[in-house]
């Protein structure tokens, strides 16, 4: 059991964890993040995503909350977060959106739709703040 959160070093990312945070404590759980690249990622990239999650890691550690890391190399973000969510029976997946054009609220993106409609459990969606 657990929160699954899906991240990227973005504000929607910044904003999913900040929820996942909230949730953890309101529930007295702990959050997985699942952070998804693709197998052929640059190694900069790579390491780029390491230290992004170095960060995300002393700043869960040093709030007291319960976590694991889980950089997966799948290339797909809406089955790395179902399958994640899936392996940990999670209570809850969070995922960050971005903010849309008028024409553009009309298509909910291709990851987020399936994770709504795929996960087996709750999905909290949140959008950053501004």
């Amino acid at each position: 059991m657990g929160i699954v959160v899906g991240y990227l070093a973005t504000p929607e990312g910044r904003a999913a964890l900040d929820a996942a945070v909230a949730e953890a404590r309101l529930r007295g759980t702990s959050i997985i993040v699942v952070v998804s690249s693709r197998p052929d990622e640059p190694a900069d990239q790579r390491a780029a995503v390491e230290a992004e999650l170095a960060a995300v890691d002393e700043r869960l550690s040093g709030e007291g909350i319960s976590h694991e890391l889980r950089v997966l190399h799948g290339g797909d973000v809406a089955d790395d977060l179902i399958g994640t969510a899936e392996d940990v029976e999670a209570e809850l997946v969070v995922i960050g959106l971005r903010r849309r054009s008028p024409v553009g609220k009309l298509i909910l993106g291709a990851n987020a739709q399936r994770v709504l409609f795929d996960a087996p459990c709750a999905v909290l969606t949140v959008k950053p703040a501004g």
